[in-house]
């Protein structure tokens, strides 16, 4: 059983015991949160996607850790400008580690 919900304006494919990484939650370490805003449910057979159904489902996770990403390179450039700027990013994530789903 598998299921897609949204997080952070993006969206995750998860089944039981799954380890994923999301957007940065406000949840302290070792909390259990739930994921109400769920688009599909499959038990292996059938596919739930009607906005009826998945009004009931949710997604359970318990929060395992936060951090940040690898860094990156932002590299702007104008060619014959001298207009350059570099600049770095790391984005800040919660791992989550999915305990069920319910429909």
């Amino acid at each position: 059983m598998y299921a897609v919900f949204r997080s952070g304006g993006k969206q995750y494919k998860a089944s039981a015991g799954d380890v994923l990484r999301v957007e940065k939650l406000d949840a302290e370490i070792g909390e259990t949160i739930t994921l109400d805003d769920v688009l599909m449910v499959s038990d292996g057979e059938s596919i739930q996607a009607e906005p009826s159904e998945l009004a009931k489902a949710k997604v359970t996770a318990r929060v395992t850790a936060h951090g940040r990403g690898r860094k990156i390179t932002v590299f702007k450039y104008r060619r014959r400008k001298r207009y350059r700027r570099k600049q770095g990013h790391r984005q800040h994530y919660t791992e989550l580690a999915i305990e069920g789903i319910e429909t």
